[in-house]
């Protein structure tokens, strides 16, 4: 069993060894993105913009529920990196076994009452009208999959704290690949519509999960816990849900939003205004992949110093994160406005749909640079344990900021005004974050 890619995360230099975590983690995003991106053309162009509209609604729902995975992933990533860090191997396995019991209970017990209440749930989130029996059938057959979804998320995570990039790389591209080739041969293939969109999405599920144990039943991962270790342990519950819990939030304030968002949108103009917002999702997905990334090498390298009591070193990766994270933001809005006009083609040959969408694009991705410095920051306090800090500053950005502004700027400039309140929650959310952070290193990073 090696430690080496483990030791690495002190020893090597910062800006290599970020590199070497975010690349990886990028590629994983960007493919997993670009899953969505296709998956969403696909959708357009075989079944139509009600179909497109039809997943937005639905994906809060999943992805609020496979975020129960991915916080648990991201709580004990920070306890795991941690203890590396500090040789309390033992630790670190316990934590593992503990992610895994319970991500397993709480997705399968939520996802039991999701379906139960499927056709309460639907309209909440905006599935309302012609959008209705489109959105169950998508709903239903995926909901039976984002356990498995939950425990790839879990465990990503987990990969990444051991730092293994690679294989955490491998575990995001599988499933993206397989999902695009299902999708071609259940929508354009066998013509199964909605249905073998969600089909070919559940299945991809299983094709991930089928690598990640393949990597922690071989030699390849240092995390071998054994029987005892799976009975949960109260005291690393406690952490692992408390520092888990932001990251669950973050989700849960994205689920909120997309909520409000499609029923305000779906007042002012129906169908079509919520399948502009399902493609700004999309592009969001897609376009930020490389903060993401970058924000995923980070987590790993400022818990094993910070661990390790390596200052310098964590005080090091804040600065060069934030700075290669604001850089490329910087391109992806360049991009962005530069093909403003082309991009709403690629999803739909809807006119209604193809004119709101460039417009929409400018708005929302407007403060995209500044975007970093959020996640950065956020990320910094997940990884030294401080979960409330973490908690707060991402509840700033979904939901203390955003929400007001949405129902301020939507009810003086209607869909507009929906638009604009993205940018302007994002400028205020990064100066609040600035402040944080800034007075978060003096204190806890002291020679």
């Amino acid at each position: 069993m090696s430690f080496k890619s483990t030791e690495a995360l002190g020893s090597q230099p910062i800006p290599k060894l970020l590199i070497q975590q975010a690349v990886p983690a990028s590629i994983g995003i960007l493919v997993m993105s670009l899953n969505i991106l296709i998956d969403t053309i696909f959708v357009g162009q075989w079944i139509g913009s009600n179909a497109i509209a039809a997943i937005n609604v639905v994906l809060p729902v999943s992805f609020f529920i496979a975020a129960l995975g991915m916080s648990i992933g991201v709580g004990g990533a920070s306890i795991i990196s941690r203890a590396l860090g500090e040789n309390m191997h033992s630790k670190a396995e316990r934590t593992f076994a503990n992610q895994i019991t319970l991500t397993l209970i709480l997705t399968v017990f939520v996802v039991f009452f999701g379906l139960l209440f499927v056709d309460q749930i639907i309209p909440i989130f905006g599935g309302k009208g012609s959008l209705f029996s489109l959105a169950k059938t998508y709903y239903v057959i995926v909901m039976y999959g984002v356990p498995v979804l939950a425990f790839c998320m879990m465990s990503n995570n987990t990969i990444r704290a051991e730092g293994k990039p690679k294989n955490a790389m491998y575990a995001m591209l599988l499933p993206s690949v397989s999902n695009l080739f299902l999708d071609y041969v259940f929508i354009r293939v066998f013509d199964w519509g909605m249905m073998g969109a969600a089909w070919a999405t559940t299945l991809s599920y299983g094709v991930c999960a089928s690598y990640i144990l393949y990597f922690f039943l071989s030699k390849k991962s240092v995390l071998r816990p054994k029987w005892d270790a799976f009975f949960l342990d109260s005291t690393l519950l406690k952490e692992i849900t408390s520092l888990g819990s932001v990251t669950l939030v973050r989700q849960a304030m994205v689920s909120v939003t997309v909520l409000l968002v499609n029923n305000i949108l779906f007042s002012f103009g129906g169908e079509s205004t919520i399948a502009v917002y399902a493609i700004l999702s999309r592009m969001l997905m897609f376009a930020t992949f490389p903060i993401f990334g970058i924000t995923q090498g980070f987590l790993p390298i400022a818990g094993y110093n910070y661990g390790a009591k390596n200052w310098n070193r964590v005080r090091r990766v804040i600065n060069i994160s934030i700075a290669f994270a604001s850089g490329l933001a910087t391109l992806v809005l360049i991009f962005i406005l530069f093909f403003a006009d082309q991009i709403p083609m690629l999803f739909s040959q809807d006119a209604v749909v193809n004119s709101q969408t460039p417009g929409a694009l400018k708005y929302v991705f407007a403060a995209l640079p500044v975007v970093g410095i959020q996640l950065i920051g956020s990320a910094f306090f997940q990884a030294i344990g401080k979960a409330l800090p973490a908690l707060l500053l991402t509840l700033s950005r979904q939901g203390l900021i955003f929400i007001p502004l949405l129902f301020l700027f939507s009810h003086y400039y209607g869909v507009e005004g929906v638009w604009l309140a993205f940018p302007v929650a994002d400028v205020i959310a990064t100066v609040v974050t600035a402040y944080f952070l800034n007075k978060a290193i003096r204190k806890e990073l002291h020679s």
